[in-house]
Formats: C-alpha cells, sequence, structure tokens
C-alpha cells in the first residue's frame, strides 16, 4: 500500500522547511512544538457539551489536572467513562494537544471523557507517568457519582505513549486487584522498550515518529538501570491473560507497526478478545491530524463505534 497523498504532501512539506529534530532541541521547546503542530492539524472549536477542568490528589505529591468532557446532550445523567491518556513519548504533550481528539471521542461514543495531566519527563522519570495514571482511574472509579460516571463502565484509551500507559494501567489493575477497566483502546501503541523490529528499522527516517526521537524518549523518560522488560514500561513482556477487551489501531508506515501487532496478537493468544485494525496508508500520529485527514476522521469513528459498543455490553 502507498502512502497516503494528503499524508506525503504534509510529510514533503515538512521535509522542505525542516524544523530542529526533538532530540536537538530541550524538552520545554519540544512540549511547545507539539503545541503548534497540534493547533496546525487539528481541528479548532469542536462542539462539545460540556468541558470541566478539576483535579485530583497525585501520588507523587501534588496534584494532577484532569479535563472531563461531557458530550453533546450528554446531560447529568451517569454515562461510561474513557480515561485518556496523551500520546508524546512520555516527554511532550498535554490536556491541549489532545482537546480536539477527546472532544471527538465524548460526542461519537456518548461517554465522558475524562483526560489525564500526567507528569512528564524528563523532570518525572518512569514510574511518576504510570503511577499518575493508575491514580487517575483509581480516583475517577471512587468519584465516579460526583463525575457523573457509571463506575462499571469505565475504559483506558490513549495514543503512542499514551496507548502504552493505558495497557500498563490495565496489567496494574489486574495485579492489584481494581479498578475495574471494562475495555482498552490502544492507537499505534509503544508495548516494548526500545523494540528493534522490522517496521523500527523501516520507517525509522521520513515517516513523521523516527527511531531518533523513540530512542530519545526512553532516554528521557528512564533511568539508566530500568529492566526494559519491567511490564510497566513493555507490556508486551508481561502475562496478558486476564485483561479487558481491547481494539488495538496500528499505522502502516509508523515505527511502531510491529510491536502494535504483536501486542494484539498476543491479547488473542491470551484468550483477550482483541480486535486489531491496521491502515495502510498511514503515518504515526494520525489520530492527531483529524482537521487534514479524512483517513483519521473514519479511524477516530471505527475507534469510538467499538468503544460504545464495548459499553453497550
Amino acid at each position: 500500500m502507498a502512502l497516503d497523498g494528503i499524508i506525503k504532501g504534509l510529510l514533503d512539506q515538512m521535509a522542505a522547511d525542516p524544523q530542529p529534530k526533538l532530540w536537538e532541541l530541550p524538552p520545554a521547546q519540544g512540549r511547545e512544538m507539539y503545541r503548534a503542530m497540534a493547533a496546525a492539524l487539528e481541528p479548532p472549536g469542536l462542539a462539545i457539551g460540556k468541558i470541566e477542568n478539576t483535579t485530583m490528589p497525585g501520588p507523587g505529591g501534588g496534584e494532577i489536572k484532569l479535563r472531563v468532557y461531557t458530550p453533546v446532550a450528554g446531560g447529568g445523567a451517569a454515562l461510561p467513562c474513557i480515561v485518556y491518556f496523551h500520546g508524546g513519548g512520555w516527554v511532550i504533550g498535554d490536556l491541549d494537544t489532545h482537546d480536539a481528539l477527546c472532544r471527538t471521542l465524548a460526542n461519537e461514543t456518548g461517554a465522558r471523557v475524562v483526560a489525564v495531566d500526567y507528569r512528564l519527563a524528563p523532570e518525572a522519570k518512569f514510574p511518576a507517568a504510570a503511577d499518575d495514571c493508575y491514580a487517575a482511574v483509581k480516583w475517577i472509579e471512587q468519584n465516579a457519582a460526583k463525575l457523573g460516571v457509571d463506575a462499571n463502565r469505565i475504559a483506558v484509551a490513549g495514543d503512542s505513549a499514551g496507548g502504552n500507559l493505558s495497557a500498563v494501567v490495565a496489567l496494574m489493575a489486574k495485579q492489584k486487584g481494581g479498578p475495574h477497566i471494562m475495555f482498552q483502546l490502544l492507537i499505534y501503541p509503544v508495548t516494548q522498550a526500545r523494540a528493534n523490529t522490522k517496521s523500527m528499522n523501516e520507517f525509522a527516517e521520513g515517516y513523521f515518529l523516527e527511531k531518533k526521537a523513540m530512542e530519545w524518549f526512553f532516554d528521557q523518560y528512564l533511568a539508566a538501570d530500568t529492566d526494559l522488560n519491567d511490564p510497566r514500561v513493555s507490556p508486551l513482556a508481561a502475562d496478558l491473560s486476564g485483561l479487558p477487551r481491547a481494539y488495538v489501531v496500528t499505522a502502516g508506515f509508523d515505527p511502531l507497526k510491529d510491536e502494535g501487532k504483536a501486542f494484539a496478537d498476543k491479547l488473542n493468544h491470551a484468550g483477550v478478545a482483541c480486535v486489531y485494525v491496521d491502515y495502510p496508508g498511514m503515518v504515526h500520529g494520525f489520530f492527531n491530524m483529524s482537521g487534514v485527514v479524512p483517513t483519521a476522521r473514519e479511524a477516530i469513528a471505527e475507534a469510538a463505534k467499538a468503544v460504545r459498543k464495548a459499553f453497550e455490553g
């Protein structure tokens, strides 16, 4: 399958006006660059029922910011809940970079979406992000009535590093006996630290996410002595039996494609019902390009349909 024409145009544009690479910048500048890119590629001002910003106590002291999205016509009734963890290599990304995607997911699923502003590296290294995300799902379950959430219908979702965190939180919940998570939406997830797969090498350069960027993300996120097969870093290394049902998305020209597919395969082999969907003409990050890439809008709608179906039983 060839690269999607619109994606190719975007990549050609980027190549013609090269910006500094992420690994050449301090994290703060990388975050600014990512915000600017999100603003350029996402649809502005999508209608939403209501947005509320709130906070919860963080496991590392301090507070974690949460953004609660109520869908159009959501009302005040207890709705199913998607807890969303943004992508960005555990280093960049925030509530604003994924605002349009969270609005769309809320409207398309009819669920409340709670986006989590977990601690970022290198200021807070592993396992800070995983601990924050697990604590957030636990807190949301405990405060379901206050948030207007049905505690029996909570899903985790995320893209890239956020997909990794979703899978990790599901594993932690299994190990600790709660909170109850009924579904995982994993969008081109990182499942193996420092993976050396065919796709990682084949698409190492020139396809939006680059192998050197992944190495830089891991350098920021992990201490030098971290076990790369710790399931909280590499969920692919874990026993996946007994996990919630899943929907795993990959992109055809993504360095992370092979590890995403391997995770979906391993879930199915472990007896966990997992739907695997690949978008062959797409690159990493395409879910955050719905302002300019029609396939992104279609892919989000399909993923939302799967989540809605899971909530409906």
